[in-house]
């Protein structure tokens, strides 16, 4: 069996150089001449996805040189097993969350899509809004009327998750304008015709400060979450924590697929969710799971578990985790009207579990003093910074591929460590992550004081996700 892996390696190695020597050959252009530049600030998934695109149209190299490139991508990128994957306690919990929201006086109960638009239109500061239990459609956008206060919430909510179903057939779902609201304990899914008439169940702009939206399920749109200023307001101080944001399918769209898409605004906490399925099927083909960007700063991504594919990981197109940066932002939506010093600062992405995706689990472009510290990534090209902006810290990380500082950029590294998928984890693939080999203890962040689980850290920690 060693040796049969030998071979598989060395055959895989030896496609990638001779599609290379190949598309060198075809293509005189700058793109091709560098390619040897290129292999080397790139992964192996991403060389071979490049490789691919500079053979179509060459009907004679393809058939040549595609096998042995599919060989080598199914070596880099393993296919998940089939069945579900265990959500490892992320996302929506299906008892609703214990922690009380203070403040709230009265209490207006709803059982009709037109009285939960009135409701939502007059609801007072202080006040919860109960949805009786059952399917609820809509196809025009619903709208805030009221501002609550930090002493008093308006609140939107199921008493029991898994019991409110909403479904929503138009491009916004829920246009979040004004600041204190939390929603809670819905199941919400687009039913949109065309994926591009789907484009965020919550749609959080301008004055929406301190918003909170948990222990929801939200299925089915480009980016279930979206946030951004507007005409100078910025939704900061947000909380999204225990949701699940998945689709049914690759998303048939050009525009971006994000689950969470931050433009701009700051401080933002992003907390053990379950993010997953976020295939991109037209224009530039790739998606991210979450990302910050556009000028913003101090947001904390924590304890999430990302999934960027649960099947068929070799798919067209490219799938990220977890990214300060993202793409980049067009300077007319920056906060600062350029994104030239940053697209995000002060960045914070600990204890995540980021799995199957065929890019970077951890990815930073552009963006500055960004802390990763005691993330795990099962089956990913690894981490990336990009761009001369980009400055990141890699602390007690637990990964496969590789580390890259790309296009001038600069990253630190400290006691992180290599895994071994075979051996570290009962069935790493499969997220049966009990330990069969631990790594060598590490140092301990005091800043970080708890695990992927929130388990406390002992001073002397394993490098990862899990502390024990």
């Amino acid at each position: 069996m060693q040796r049969l892996t030998r071979w598989t390696v060395w055959f895989a190695l030896c496609a990638l150089l001779l599609a290379a020597a190949a598309a060198a050959l075809l293509a005189f252009t700058p793109t091709g001449q560098n390619l040897l530049a290129e292999a080397s600030s790139r992964s192996p998934q991403e060389l071979i996805r490049y490789l691919k695109r500079r053979l179509e149209g060459h009907n004679k190299l393809e058939a040549v040189l595609l096998p042995p490139l599919h060989a080598a991508q199914r070596h880099f990128e393993r296919e998940p097993p089939a069945g579900p994957l265990p959500t490892l306690g992320k996302g929506q919990q299906a008892t609703a969350l214990k922690e009380p929201i203070p403040g709230i006086t009265q209490e207006l109960r709803v059982d009709s899509p037109q009285a939960i638009r009135q409701a939502l239109l007059q609801a007072k500061a202080g006040t919860r809004i109960v949805v009786a239990p059952g399917l609820y459609p809509f196809s025009l956008k619903l709208r805030l009327g009221n501002d609550g206060r930090s002493d008093a919430p308006i609140v939107l909510s199921a008493e029991q998750p898994g019991t409110v179903w909403f479904q929503f057939a138009q491009v916004e779902g829920i246009l979040v304008d004004r600041p204190h609201w939390t929603f809670e304990n819905l199941d919400i899914r687009g039913v949109c015709k065309r994926h591009d008439d789907c484009e965020h169940a919550f749609h959080v702009v301008g004055r929406a400060a301190f918003i909170t939206i948990r222990n929801n399920r939200i299925t089915d749109f480009n980016a279930q979450i979206k946030v951004n200023g507007t005409n100078g307001d910025w939704p900061d101080h947000g909380l999204l924590a225990h949701n699940t944001l998945t689709n049914s399918g690759t998303r048939e769209t050009m525009k971006p697929v994000v689950p969470f898409d931050l433009v701009g605004a700051n401080h933002w906490r992003v907390q053990d969710n379950l993010v997953s399925h976020f295939a991109k099927a037209h224009g530039n083909r790739v998606s991210y799971g979450i990302f910050m960007k556009g000028a913003s700063e101090g947001g904390r991504i924590e304890r999430n578990l990302v999934i960027c594919s649960p099947s068929d990981i070799s798919r067209p197109g490219a799938r990220v985790g977890i990214s300060f940066g993202g793409g980049g932002t067009n300077p007319g939506v920056c906060r600062d009207g350029t994104c030239q010093a940053y697209e995000h600062r002060l960045g914070l992405a600990a204890n995540n579990i980021v799995a199957h995706c065929n890019d970077t689990g951890l990815d930073v472009n552009q963006s500055k003093q960004i802390v990763l510290a005691h993330n795990t990534l099962i089956n990913t090209s690894g981490v990336a910074t990009r761009g001369t902006l980009a400055q990141a810290r890699l602390y007690a990380n637990l990964y496969e591929g590789v580390a890259r500082a790309r296009d001038g950029s600069q990253m630190t590294a400290e006691f992180n460590e290599t895994l071994q998928h075979g051996s570290a984890f009962v069935n790493t693939d499969g997220l049966l992550l009990d330990w069969r080999r631990p790594p060598e203890r590490v140092p301990s962040l005091k800043s970080l004081p708890d695990d992927f689980y929130r388990q406390p850290r002992a001073p002397g920690s394993l490098p990862g996700a899990l502390s024990q």
